[in-house]
């Protein structure tokens, strides 16, 4: 089976599931910030696949780029997505190692970040932070340092020490560092390290 193979598989699957907690989380606490004067949003979801958490940012009022290094991700969530949500979709199949990060309110990177080497992630890393102004925040799912992929060198599974020492500049919101033995989407066995975070920047 092809890289691109084993993708569509896993966008069929997860087409129409719902968001992440992480991406619904942050824009309640955005919507809590702005109560009495709310304004138009503008998010980048880095490896969005098939759409799952860009469809949520979409319904709520947001501006979205939605960003992925495979086609068929890109092809699922513009099929997926309603029309009367599309005009306000912006879509770009790239490489999340080298792909610009525009200045933003939220960087979503749900899952999709641990699949760039240790190199391409930190410096990845460091492009979603430096997007964000005061204010802006960061959503993110990845794998911690004890996860079944923390042996492959393709993959990044930092430690929740370093991920946390990254955010200096942040205020952590919400965190969540859990392990589970428990099935991938496409129903392979796997054990889980996960680390969940969202992050407002204050400084």
């Amino acid at each position: 089976m092809t890289d691109s193979d084993y993708w569509a598989r896993y966008y069929a699957v997860t087409v129409d599931r719902p968001s992440w907690e992480t991406v619904k989380l942050a824009i309640g606490l955005f919507a809590a910030d702005e109560a009495d004067r709310p304004r138009p949003r503008f998010a980048v979801d880095l490896g969005c696949g098939a759409g799952r958490d860009a469809r949520e940012l979409l319904r709520a009022g947001w501006r979205v780029l939605a960003v992925d290094r495979e086609r068929g991700a890109i092809e699922t969530l513009q099929a997926a997505t309603p029309p009367d949500l599309r005009p306000a979709l912006e879509t770009c199949v790239a490489d999340l190692a080298t792909v610009d990060v525009p200045a933003c309110d939220l960087v979503n990177a749900s899952l999709s970040l641990p699949f760039l080497a240790a190199d391409q992630f930190w410096r990845t890393w460091e492009r979603v932070l430096a997007a964000l102004q005061v204010g802006g925040r960061v959503a993110a799912m990845l794998f911690g340092d004890r996860d079944g992929s923390s042996s492959d060198p393709s993959m990044t599974c930092p430690s929740p020490q370093r991920v946390r020492a990254s955010l200096a500049s942040f205020e952590l919101e919400h965190w969540i560092d859990r392990e589970e033995d428990t099935q991938t989407a496409l129903g392979e066995p796997h054990h889980f390290h996960m680390v969940e975070l969202v992050a407002r920047r204050v400084n």
